[in-house]
């Protein structure tokens, strides 16, 4: 049987709906409400890693105490955020993110203190449990918003493979300034003004976002509605087959962000032009914005399932060039390309969720694979980093290849998993919608 979608579905006397478009997104009523401050409270995100890094080493002189009081941070952040978003999938995203955002200010400026102070290594990684865990989740905030508005008809729900792909170039977008940003103010302004900034856009952002409460998904309760077992108790989208696949798919996606950021940046310093690794990252993220803006606008007749296989096996392919490349022209096109796998995967998983898992509990899956990809980031940036150490950069970037195959062999053998239970010919169109499909 084919994966193909009924491109059609919808339209009267046979004619084809028409191709939706960002324009024909971003009209949506409501959209912009949460879309802004959605933004600015995200930004954050990328910019804490980084304002971390340089302040702990600018007060500590080490780059590996550095690495670690950050490693702390993006682990308890991969732990504690599907239980985040669990909350906001029963009580409502307000409840949930208004406390979260002020324990988030007050935790960086815990942590900022006391990297000033000169505290202990212990201290930091004290201060950075709670910095990570209440990391608010508003990305996945944002793509739950879109499946409840878009959710309505047959006609907005078209829209909802337009509007993942919007939110990856969002993401990603988010990655090229926010870093950019952090260092800035870190190096000319003061080493503690990157983490001040964060917590500072994190909270008027969130409270902003918070605030936007007609577009929020309708809470579930206690043991209610679709995302509840038959007992009546709510059920985890954890304990969805496909939801736990496509974690193991996104570890692999972190991999091979936290190995290209150690491992460019041991290259450029390997070939004497540090600054060459701006350059270099910011290539690499281009290419994943570039194809996240493509994917969007393209009327895809292959299924969710398809696209994310052959988008993975590509990047796999793609990863296992690095470590041979030795000349930042090479590596430039070859990280380009790396980043342009890397949309149609995430955005290919994300709009597999809709289908897999009930409306109750999708903030909580988008928050399972949004903590996967920072724990698998976590885990790369340690292990490029030793690798980067002991034998040179090229040894660092084995491990986007490593963690992308192993995550690849996972999903083509567990690909079944990543079908719809619905009598087994539904799937999602996108973030919000179930439209009729073949499935493989």
């Amino acid at each position: 049987m084919s994966d193909t979608v009924d491109t059609t579905a919808g339209a009267s006397g046979g004619t084809a709906p028409r191709r939706p478009g960002y324009g024909q997104l971003l009209r949506t009523p409501g959209a912009w409400t949460f879309l802004l401050p959605g933004f600015a409270a995200r930004q954050p995100f990328a910019m804490l890693t980084i304002g971390i890094v340089l302040l702990v080493q600018h007060t500590s002189g080490s780059y590996g105490r550095a690495g670690m009081v950050a490693a702390v941070t993006g682990v308890s952040m991969a732990l504690f955020a599907p239980q985040n978003g669990k909350l906001a999938d029963r009580f409502g995203q307000g409840a949930v993110l208004v406390p979260g955002v002020l324990l988030h200010a007050a935790s960086v400026a815990a942590l900022t203190a006391l990297a000033l102070a000169g505290a202990p290594l212990w201290a930091l990684f004290v201060a950075a449990v709670p910095t990570g865990a209440s990391i608010p989740q508003v990305g996945p905030m944002v793509r739950a918003r879109w499946a409840a508005v878009l959710g309505g008809s047959d006609e907005r729900a078209r829209l909802l493979p337009t509007a993942a792909a919007f939110e990856s170039v969002t993401d990603e977008f988010t990655f090229v300034i926010g870093p950019v940003l952090a260092t800035a103010l870190c190096t000319g302004v003061h080493p503690a003004a990157g983490l001040v900034a964060e917590s500072v856009l994190t909270l008027a952002g969130g409270l902003l976002f918070a605030a936007q409460r007609r577009t929020q998904p309708k809470p579930t309760g206690r043991g209610a509605g679709a995302a509840s077992g038959s007992r009546g108790a709510r059920v985890s989208a954890l304990s969805v087959p496909g939801v736990r696949v496509l974690a193991v798919v996104f570890l692999g996606i972190g991999s091979v962000f936290g190995g290209m950021q150690v491992s460019l940046t041991a290259f450029a310093e390997e070939i004497g032009n540090p600054g060459a690794n701006g350059l270099l990252y910011g290539v690499f993220a281009a290419g994943n914005m570039l194809a996240g803006v493509a994917y969007g606008t393209i009327a895809w007749k292959a299924g969710p399932r398809r696209r994310l296989i052959t988008g993975y096996a590509g990047l796999v392919l793609a990863a296992s060039g690095l470590w041979a490349v030795h000349s930042v022209p090479l590596l430039a096109g070859l990280g380009l390309l790396v980043g342009l796998f890397i949309a149609p995967a995430l955005i290919s998983g994300y709009t597999l969720i809709e289908a897999l898992v009930p409306a109750g509990a999708r903030t909580e899956a988008f928050t399972w694979l949004t903590g996967a990809v920072a724990l698998g980031q976590a885990g790369a940036v340690t292990a490029a980093g030793q690798l980067a150490d002991a034998h040179g950069a090229s040894a660092g970037f084995v491990v986007p290849l490593v963690g992308t195959a192993l995550a690849l062999a996972t999903l083509v053998a567990l690909r079944s998993r990543l079908t719809p239970k619905a009598s087994g010919r539904v799937a999602a169109r996108g973030m919000g919608h179930r439209v009729p499909v073949a499935v493989d």
